[in-house]
């Protein structure tokens, strides 16, 4: 050991020597002469002169704020402001008995124009300058992408027919009931408040699927939080929006492909496309990938890199056909998580993997890059928040009213037909990634961009409250 650390000193000792000796050396001779055709060196010795006439401090002030002008500091700042108030957010509404997911979408609208950029705007512009944002909505992109393949996962198609008159009846009448509410609400919202150049029909159909829409992950998280995820409610709750999410999301890939069409034909050949990956994908890929992946592979503790690698491969194929054929990567990724294989419990060892990613650093950016697109001081006269409340109200009714009709319609008990309306009712995240294609699309104006993602949080925000009011019990008058 001595004689190591001799050695390690001397070769340190000497090769230090040396390269202070040359440095010496190398400070004495003549710089070099620049061309005088050769502008950028002529700037660069220019700029160095400016430096060493300048102070220490102008110097270090200069290369600090150069330092965080530049891209990849500004993502690693934005990211980091993004992730901590959603963390903080999602903890405070955590206390008061919501989901984490609501606080953090409440947390994308705080850092959004509405909240931050008000109380600070000079700060708001440093972090989230217009010209940094490309970066910050790929990374949104690939966490939705990301969260729709765990969605995929979390959903076992196959325990749905033991539920499957229950949740038929109960999703698809709470679909076409507010579907149809929303189209009716188009033909009067369309003159004003649609993007200059959108169709009625693309405008009144997103209108429909943004209001119809339920949010798979944020029910079932509440009903875990409520320890009823296993009760015959909390089973039945599931099945239905598991149907409702397939179906909606369905519903939204034509209605993409059909406004992404330049003529019926073109709409025709998409949906035709749609049809074909989607068959191939659940009678092509679904049945082979486990014989594909090995039982052995399937049902080890830990999968393997090269397991990952294939599922990755599948994931990314997938959203990138169904990005070329026109109805967004996301579409493609949740199909993937259908896709992927049930056995030895592989599905729950992906997800742990997904979701750690995802919820915790990707899909904050999600909801930080839609509070961005959400102003709510637009909505500036009395009349603007009397059409954000009637679309609340019509959302409402049309999603909590059909899916508990349906239900008592099925025998369910009125009082657990009132609370499964109110599980049906929550939008949460689902509705946020409907809006934000919409908006991408130029169909959604910034105006009811903004009204439908109050009522979204709105809705989510309620499902709570309203299913512990439904779930009291009267109480009987002692006679």
């Amino acid at each position: 050991m001595k004689r190591t650390a001799q050695w390690y000193f001397f070769v340190v000792s000497v090769m230090g020597l040396g390269i202070f000796f040359m440095l010496h050396l190398g400070s004495q001779l003549a710089p070099p002469v620049s061309p005088p055709s050769t502008n950028f060196v002529a700037h660069s010795t220019e700029h160095l002169a400016d430096i060493g006439d300048s102070s220490f401090s102008a110097s270090v002030e200069a290369n600090l704020q150069e330092n965080a002008n530049d891209p990849l500091s500004r993502l690693f700042l934005q990211l980091f402001v993004v992730i901590a108030v959603c963390y903080v957010i999602g903890w405070i509404f955590t206390r008061c008995g919501q989901p984490a997911v609501v606080g953090e979408m409440m947390a994308g609208v705080f850092l959004g124009p509405s909240v931050f950029g008000l109380l600070a705007p000079h700060a708001f512009q440093f972090v989230f300058a217009t010209s940094s944002l490309g970066a910050l909505r790929l990374f949104s992109q690939i966490g939705v992408c990301l969260f729709m393949f765990a969605v995929g996962m979390e959903m076992d198609v196959a325990e749905l027919r033991y539920k499957a008159h229950t949740a038929v009846a109960v999703s698809h009448s709470s679909i076409v009931v507010t579907y149809f509410l929303g189209v009716l609400l188009a033909l009067f919202l369309y003159g004003h408040l649609a993007q200059p150049g959108a169709s009625f029909t693309d405008f009144a159909l997103f209108m429909g699927i943004s209001m119809s829409i339920t949010a798979f992950p944020v029910l079932v998280r509440i009903l875990q939080d409520r320890s009823i995820f296993k009760t015959p409610l909390g089973s039945t709750a599931t099945a239905c929006a598991a149907v409702g999410d397939v179906t909606a999301w369905a519903m939204l890939a034509f209605v993409v492909a059909i406004a992404r069409a330049t003529s019926m034909g073109g709409a025709a050949f998409s949906l035709g496309l749609v049809l074909i990956f989607v068959a191939l994908m659940l009678f092509v890929i679904k049945p082979n990938l486990p014989r594909w992946l090995g039982q052995p592979a399937l049902e080890r503790r830990e999968p393997s890199k090269a397991v990952l690698a294939v599922v990755i491969a599948v994931v990314l194929a997938s959203a990138l056909t169904t990005q070329l054929i026109g109805i967004r990567a996301l579409f493609g990724a949740f199909l993937a998580g259908i896709a992927m294989p049930t056995a030895g419990g592989f599905r729950d060892k992906l997800v742990v993997r997904v979701e750690n990613l995802s919820s915790i650093l990707l899909l904050p950016v999600f909801f930080a890059f839609t509070g961005l697109r959400t102003q709510i001081g637009l909505l500036s006269s009395a009349q603007d928040w009397f059409i954000c409340l009637i679309i609340i109200g019509v959302a409402t009714a049309g999603k909590l009213g059909g899916s508990a009709l349906a239900a008592r319609l099925t025998g369910m008990k009125w009082r657990e037909s009132l609370q499964l309306g109110a599980l049906m009712n929550t939008r949460g995240l689902m509705e946020l990634i409907a809006l934000n294609i919409g908006y991408d699309m130029g169909i959604l104006s910034q105006r009811i961009f903004t009204m439908l993602v109050i009522m979204a949080l709105v809705t989510t925000i309620m499902t709570g409250p309203l299913f512990t009011l439904f779930g009291r019990k009267r109480q009987i008058p002692a006679a």
